[in-house]
């Protein structure tokens, strides 16, 4: 099994749609081109931000398809591929064409609660299954759950092509445990834009990050520079010109915050798919401002 290298910005990238609610795969090439000519490491499809649960089966294969086109080999890929029935995960890892891809992010199991046994074995059958390395994705705000660092570790431990964690337990303490106590290979990623610096500097490799579908440019340097050991001053940059934005691509839920940026500049409609909507004309408007205001519009 080939390494993969996840040092730097990973983008969790969006599904543009039409105003028909089709997936507008023109406006998905050019931010697939946005992100590589502007410094973004790699780029992860299928993830959460991408409204993963409202596709297709064929849309996805769809999706990943322009992606690797697009691509062409010059940044690693990485797609999403978990839910709550291990079983259905394990079927979708043996019937996944992986050819280009590099790695899989896999969230752990939402709305059932597994115990910390249940996610170790969830894990264990991904791991069988799998013909390319595993990245954990721990994130309670959504799941409902947490994955303590001592099972990340017993994982970790365990399974060799499990090679990293996408950590957003927003648990800074939880994150350097799980560094300081990682097993050779076996790293940790930022699964928060905010906190990046701050997991870079207890010796995470970067981020997987929402803000860098509009800004790649602008989160690859603050990467760079927090890997390179300046990230105070980085992080000072930052919170200065984008603090206001990097909460309000939140406030109304992910990915309507970002998808509003994008179309403010440009880039796509403002459609989401339901269960989820657009932000409402206030934050739209807060988000107008602030992009004014960030001198980015």
């Amino acid at each position: 099994m080939s390494e993969v290298n996840l040092k730097g910005l990973g983008v969790a990238l969006i599904t543009p749609f039409t105003r028909d609610g089709l997936v507008d795969f023109k406006a998905l090439s050019r931010l697939v081109n946005f992100q590589i000519e502007n410094g973004t490491s790699y780029i992860v499809a299928l993830g959460t931000t991408a409204e993963t649960p409202t596709l297709t089966g064929k849309e996805k294969v769809d999706v990943v398809e322009c992606i690797l086109k697009e691509v062409k080999n010059s940044i690693p890929v990485v797609i999403g591929i978990g839910g709550n029935n291990t079983a259905s995960v394990v079927e979708e890892l043996k019937s996944t064409n992986f050819t280009g891809i590099s790695a899989v992010l896999s969230v752990t199991p939402y709305y059932n609660k597994p115990t910390a046994e249940g996610l170790y074995q969830h894990y264990r059958c991904l791991s069988e299954a799998s013909p390319v390395p595993l990245i954990l994705y721990n994130v309670p705000g959504r799941t409902g759950v947490n994955m303590s660092a001592e099972t990340t570790l017993r994982i970790a431990r365990d399974f060799k092509n499990v090679i990293a964690i996408k950590e957003a337990s927003g648990n800074i303490n939880q994150i350097e445990d799980i560094i300081k106590g990682s097993p050779e290979g076996f790293k940790v990623i930022s699964g928060d834009d905010s906190v990046t610096s701050s997991v870079i500097e207890l010796g995470g490799i970067g981020v997987i990050s929402v803000f860098g579908n509009a800004f790649p440019k602008e989160m690859s340097w603050l990467v760079d520079n927090a890997l390179a050991g300046s990230s105070l001053s980085a992080r000072v940059k930052m919170e200065k010109d984008f603090n206001e934005l990097f909460h309000l691509i939140f406030v109304e839920g992910n990915p309507a915050g970002v998808k509003s940026i994008l179309h403010q500049k440009g880039m796509i409609e403002n459609i989401v798919r339901l269960p989820l909507v657009p932000v409402s004309q206030k934050t739209d408007l807060l988000i107008k401002e602030a992009l004014i205001k960030a001198a980015t519009i």
